[in-house]
């Protein structure tokens, strides 16, 4: 009984910090992250009840109380995932030292950051981006031990550290020949991290995933591009073409959260 206290409490906890990313991804490129949070539309100031993760959202029917007008479905939907990131991680490393925990509810929040700013925008703010690398990084260099100490652990280090540049290589070389058409330098910088993060094996793997997953989505948008009655039933605003540009590192972002919790790997798969 008080395990299922504890894991809800600290789902409680994701999704609360989840309510900041979503803050965070709001103001991303302002000054200060300081001042309440309000509506969008009509800048009516949130009372604390207005701004319950998730549970506000659902009792405000997806709407400003004030002007009525929708509020977008990315605040609940940050919040369940944080949630369940903090969740998954919290049940995976339960035996292991704080250090290990807390590392990855940071880097596994900065990944949302990314995710969904990618998601609205199509650029990485290179705030995210090093501050997940440069995390990604520290565990290299540092385990836990037993007794919940950190332990440097010398050269060992060394065939985990070239693979973050051996992964963002490719991405480079990609970024030159095309100038920056195919794809942005700020996906070079997230596979650096990918690298760092997961190791070279199952780094490659979270990256062909990624490939995969959005070479699927893709194809999947044009197709029901096609579908013109079917637009608005699938939520889509505009025609997609083989030619249409689609964010990168959320599909990169999938595939890291795939390989890191189902130890997925495609060497597996051949």
């Amino acid at each position: 009984m008080e395990n299922y206290i504890l894991q809800i409490g600290i789902f409680i906890f994701g999704t609360i910090i989840g309510s900041f990313l979503n803050v965070v991804i709001l103001r991303q490129g302002q000054k200060s992250l300081n001042g309440r949070s309000e509506c969008q539309n009509c800048h009516k100031k949130l009372e604390w009840y207005e701004l319950i993760p998730i549970l506000s959202f659902f009792i405000q029917k997806g709407k400003c109380s004030e002007c009525k007008t929708n509020i977008s479905w990315q605040y609940p939907l940050v919040e369940t995932a944080t949630g369940l990131l903090f969740l998954f991680t919290f049940n995976q490393l339960f035996a292991l030292c704080l250090f290990d925990l807390i590392s990855l509810w940071l880097i596994f929040s900065l990944l949302l950051i990314i995710f969904v700013y990618d998601l609205y925008h199509k650029i990485i703010p290179d705030t995210w981006v090093f501050l997940f690398s440069g995390l990604a990084l520290l565990r290299i260099f540092y385990s836990c031990l037993p007794a919940g100490r950190l332990d440097f652990q010398g050269f060992g280090f060394l065939s985990t550290f070239w693979a973050g540049p051996f992964l963002a290589l490719p991405f480079v070389i990609l970024w030159i020949i095309s100038k920056g058409e195919w794809l942005g330098l700020g996906d070079a910088k997230l596979a650096l991290g990918i690298g760092w993060f997961l190791g070279l094996s199952q780094g490659f793997s979270a990256i062909i995933l990624g490939v995969w997953i959005g070479a699927f989505i893709g194809l999947l948008l044009i197709f029901l591009s096609k579908l013109s009655q079917y637009k608005q039933l699938f939520f889509l605003s505009k025609n997609f073409t083989i030619k249409s540009e689609l964010p990168f590192a959320p599909f990169l972002i999938i595939g890291i959260i795939l390989v890191f919790f189902f130890d997925i790997s495609i060497w597996n798969l051949f």
